[in-house]
């Protein structure tokens, strides 16, 4: 009898090929979920906001329904980030129907994140200053990680502002204009992050994707001014905003560990500075497949829906000595434990500079897609003068 092979020499390789190979339909977009669990999510935040609404403010049954409408409408909006990644065709209409329910009530229109998020996953780009998603908090305060959580708070009357009032006024004002789109119009970690002006397609979709979310904020006023929309739906609009955005803020600072202080990544680096969340509570704080970041960095294309499915065969296949292992975290809170006290100073694995030695590359940094290869229609809006987010 033939004595078994071991783990290490019998593992799966990690590289986007043995992927596909071992998971050959986890890379197809299946509308059917894509499309049920937005319109629910979207069904159950804006019915138990209006529960919220109609109830005598301050009552248990205000602030139940204002978390249940919290949570749902978190994980319907972090859809945007599905919709960056789509290739086109793949869910028709599906960009379409999000801002109408989410992106346009929440002043969050889709144009923030598609044609920018590219840049986060493209090879080079990474954690450098040109990381629109990326800054060097680990080398930050724990003051000052916590600071940036409550600025979130003031995000929702920004928002408000910048596709209500300043977008239209812009359209009249040709410098300012190039201000508002450059830094005003990007869902971004980085302050000095410049998005370029759409051109062609990519103008058109902003001009009527700004056209809807400044509509819709117009009708918001009305309603108010003419007494038919109640002041205190207001309030609780910018409440449930606030709310959604502190929770994405903890996520964004449990998605990685920002470790790296500028210079560019190799596949193993970018990696091992992302993390996968694997507490129970994150299916909830880290919704949409978000909470498989690392996962999601090494395969960009993969559907939310498979990512799941996919991580659980890599931690059975691969070899336990493999960098996938090491991206894991028991949870947010975990993650975050280890941001504020400073953990992860040490970056990780940079890529060879001019003149180094070009050892032989690892399987994961020479079979990592480029971002080209993997952003499906996020790639498309920069080709066509688009930008990038967060």
């Amino acid at each position: 009898m033939s004595a078994p092979i071991p783990r290490e020499t019998a593992a799966m390789p990690l590289s986007p090929t043995a992927v596909h190979k071992g998971f050959p339909d986890a890379f197809d977009a299946r509308p059917a979920i894509y499309w049920a669990d937005l319109l629910g999510s979207a069904a159950l935040g804006w019915t138990a906001f209006a529960v919220a609404g109609t109830s005598a403010p301050g009552s248990w049954r205000m602030l139940v329904a204002g978390v249940v409408a919290t949570l749902a409408l978190y994980r319907a909006v972090l859809f945007i980030h599905e919709l960056t990644h789509l290739k086109r065709g793949a869910v028709p209409y599906f960009n379409v129907v999000w801002d109408l329910l989410v992106g346009f009530p929440l002043m969050v229109p889709s144009l923030m994140y598609v044609g920018s998020h590219a840049d986060h996953h493209r090879p080079g780009i990474y954690g450098t200053p040109l990381d629109p998603e990326y800054e060097t908090i680990g080398q930050w305060s724990a003051a000052r990680i916590v600071a940036s959580l409550f600025t979130m708070l003031a995000v929702p009357g920004l928002l408000a502002l910048r596709w209500g009032i300043l977008g239209p006024v812009s359209y009249l004002v040709p410098p300012f204009r190039r201000v508002v789109v450059t830094y005003l119009s990007t869902l971004v970690i980085n302050p000095s992050y410049a998005r370029r002006a759409p051109r062609g397609r990519q103008a058109r979709r902003w001009l009527l994707e700004e056209t809807g979310a400044a509509f819709t904020f117009w009708c918001g006023v009305g309603g108010i001014a003419a007494g038919w929309i109640p002041l205190h739906w207001a309030v609780l609009w910018y409440g449930v905003g606030s709310g959604l955005l502190f929770l994405n803020q903890l996520r964004t600072l449990a998605s990685h560990r920002y470790a790296n202080t500028g210079q560019p990544l190799d596949g193993e680096g970018e990696l091992l500075d992302s993390v996968n969340l694997l507490g129970r509570s994150t299916v909830i704080a880290a919704p949409v497949g978000l909470r498989y970041h690392a996962l999601h960095h090494f395969l960009p294309a993969l559907p939310y829906h498979s990512l799941g499915r996919v991580h659980r065969g890599l931690v059975r296949e691969l070899a336990e000595s493999s960098p996938y292992h090491r991206t894991a975290s028991t949870g947010i809170l975990a993650t975050l434990a280890d941001l504020l006290a400073g953990k992860h100073r040490a970056p990780p694995t940079a890529a060879p500079g001019p003149g180094a030695d070009h050892t032989e590359p690892s399987s994961l940094s020479a079979a990592r897609p480029s971002a080209a290869g993997e952003t499906g229609s996020a790639t498309r809006a920069e080709a066509g003068g688009g930008a990038a987010p967060r």
